[in-house]
């Protein structure tokens, strides 16, 4: 990580802020401002919690973007999943210039004031398992494995039968009981394995 790119702060200063309500950026790119008027990029859901604290924020950035904060409902995440809709694929990304599918999933959540871990295979083990589809409500996890039986993907539960997910980008496919069917293809991508609840 570039030096420019962190602050580092008191023990008691991280202490603090992790006890707080965090404050997430809303919009997909929106700009701190730093003294001289220079404009810091931040991302969707990048943590802007720093900016209500004088004893970190000692370079008195500013922000007059849209922030969120809070426990949202699941229908929120939905709406929040579609803000990344066509953010292009990319391994261990989260935002919207990169992103990939438990990234896409841990991200949505954030948003929404929920913690999930950070890969596929970690988040299948929270949450509970629902026996059928036909159980789960859009917000819901849906999680594909491979031949080994690993879990390898993550997508969000959408209305009538349908997933967003990151796969070559943020997309949205068909969900049945075998798992992801790609239309453009004309075939099942990934092979559905569990189902979970989280919220």
């Amino acid at each position: 990580m570039d030096s420019k790119q962190y602050q580092i702060i008191s023990l008691e200063n991280y202490e603090t802020l992790c006890k707080e309500a965090i404050i997430l950026n809303l919009d997909l790119v929106e700009y701190i401002t730093a003294p001289n008027n220079i404009l810091v990029p931040v991302t969707l859901g990048a943590s802007l919690s720093f900016l209500n604290h004088n004893d970190i924020n000692s370079t008195n950035y500013e922000f007059e973007g849209l922030k969120t904060s809070g426990i949202k409902t699941k229908s929120d995440i939905v709406n929040t999943a579609y803000l990344y809709i066509n953010a292009p694929y990319l391994w261990g990304g989260k935002t919207p210039f990169g992103i990939d599918c438990s990234g896409f999933t841990q991200m949505v959540y954030k948003l929404n004031g929920h913690k999930l871990l950070r890969d596929a295979s970690q988040q299948a083990t929270q949450g509970e398992v629902l026996s059928f589809i036909e159980e789960s409500e859009p917000g819901d996890l849906a999680f594909f494995d491979n031949e080994e039986g690993k879990i390898i993907h993550v997508g969000i539960i959408l209305e009538n039968n349908y997933i967003i997910h990151a796969s070559g980008k943020v997309r949205i496919d068909r969900l049945d009981h075998l798992g992801i069917y790609n239309a453009e293809l004309n075939r099942h991508t990934h092979r559905l394995r569990v189902i979970k609840k989280i919220i």
